[in-house]
């Protein structure tokens, strides 16, 4: 198992961004005497030659796109290597873990991974039969103090200008790394996946470890970073040490985040300071403008709430660039109508990727949300990995593929995403019984309608 490539760590989807989980994955296994190699289907092509030298196959899953992806490149792979065996890593796989069984996975690890995979190698190397202990169907118990990582290695992966940039919104796009600070959280949305593993926990990365991490990203020509922890602010004197760290060693770095509407208001004295230290936007779950749906999903926060911290970013010099879910059992057509009001009243259609405003509820096996009374069920969807349900208004089930597919075409075709939320807007009206009139936006100044972004908007 220790010769070049025998194990090989692979990726179909991260958001665009280099797929930390397979850096951090190589660094604990080098650090044991292992010499993975690592793919990105992402963005590289399927290797024949790096799948059959490899006698594991470790699949990174952090999220659906990447397990259904996921799914398809491990029956190519095993066609390739059909003595290899298969593994599955991260929030996705012990949520579908019967599935992944029958795919043939020796191993389903969940949202803490690295170690196991060590211990997985050091099995097999031994000649084990019984792998039972590495499938794993619920929650992992976390580290009872800060993780021992070593650095990320990032030698095996494309170079960062292969993935989403940039886009300040002024001047060319930059160069963009990926790093995390903490994993887990300690909130309990029930539409999300970290809940069902991590049971409200979290655990920080040693700062010296994340620092590290970051001087090779921009030593390898990073000019922005992404702390794609699941909330940035879990830990908040820890994320401000971070900041300020990366600030005095890398003082031209930007950098985003991401945070709950209750941490931006619970915290509003940080943000002047993390702009001072580089932050240029914050991606934060606002989900929806309805506090029945907010009540609903546990969210913690309030219409009000969201549109207090869209003032207090705004206040701070800090863009917040909302994460949507209009499309749940619980959400009315009135819902998604006054949402596009309420943002086109308050200029903030530069704010929104078009894709958000399609996303519908997913609820995979193993969710907080499975079983729920009040949701349609019409039966699992073992293709599609989900639980299928219907919305209570038709014309909600008949307008989300249809913004869905008007997002999709204008992204692909370059089109001015202000202009693609009005005409989903005029849509919205429409499907409503609201007359036709002309949706506000064209008359934006420049500074308006472009704010800070990475190049990649899909975050489901």
């Amino acid at each position: 198992m220790r010769g070049p490539g025998e194990i090989l760590l692979l990726s179909t989807y991260a958001l665009g961004r280099p797929p930390h989980a397979l850096a951090s994955s190589a660094a604990f296994l080098e650090r044991a005497g292992f010499s993975p190699a690592c793919l990105d289907l992402a963005v590289e092509p399927f290797d024949p030659a790096r799948v059959e030298r490899a006698r594991l196959l470790a699949f990174s899953v952090p999220m659906h796109t990447a397990l259904l992806l996921g799914l398809r490149a491990a029956r190519r792979a095993r066609a390739a290597a059909p003595s290899a065996r298969l593994a599955f890593f991260g929030l996705y796989a012990p949520l579908n873990a019967e599935l992944l069984e029958s795919a043939g996975a020796v191993a389903i690890l969940g949202g803490e991974f690295e170690a196991e995979l060590v211990a997985l190698s050091e099995a097999l190397e031994r000649g084990e039969e019984d792998l039972a202990r590495f499938r794993h169907r619920g929650p992992q118990g976390l580290p009872t103090r800060r993780l021992d990582s070593p650095a990320p290695s990032r030698e095996g992966l494309p170079p960062l200008t292969r993935y989403a940039r940039l886009d300040p919104a002024g001047g060319p796009t930059r160069v963009a790394g990926y790093t995390e600070a903490s994993r887990g959280c300690k909130h309990l949305c029930l539409h999300c996946p970290i809940p069902p593993l991590y049971r409200g926990r979290f655990v920080a990365v040693p700062i010296e470890t994340v620092l590290a991490d970051v001087a090779g990203q921009v030593a390898a020509g990073a000019e922005h970073l992404t702390f794609g922890d699941p909330d940035f602010l879990n830990g908040p004197t820890h994320a401000l040490r971070l900041a300020r760290a990366v600030k005095a060693r890398f003082p031209g770095l930007t950098f985003d985040f991401t945070a709950k509407v209750e941490h931006l208001l619970r915290h509003a004295g940080a943000l002047a300071e993390l702009v001072a230290c580089g932050a240029l936007f914050v991606t934060s779950a606002v989900e929806s403008l309805s506090d029945k749906v907010l009540s609903r999903l546990r969210k913690g926060h309030s219409r009000d709430d969201a549109l207090r911290a869209f003032e207090l970013c705004a206040l701070a010099g800090l863009t917040l660039r909302p994460s949507l879910l209009p499309f749940t059992p619980f959400s009315t057509l009135e819902d998604l109508l006054d949402l596009l009001e309420t943002f086109e009243a308050r200029g903030l259609f530069a704010h929104l990727d078009p894709v958000q405003l399609s996303i519908r509820l997913l609820i995979p096996p193993g969710s907080l949300l499975e079983g729920a009374p009040d949701i349609a069920f019409e039966g699992l969807d073992r293709d599609a990995l989900s639980w299928r349900w219907r919305h209570p208004d038709p014309r909600m089930d008949e307008l989300q593929p249809r913004i869905a597919a008007a997002a999709e075409l204008s992204a692909a075709q370059g089109e001015d995403p202000i202009e693609t939320i009005r005409r989903i807007h005029e849509r919205v009206r429409a499907t409503s019984g609201l007359p036709r009139r002309r949706v506000r936006g064209r008359g934006l100044a420049p500074r308006q309608r472009r704010v800070p972004r990475l190049t990649e908007s899909w975050f489901c």
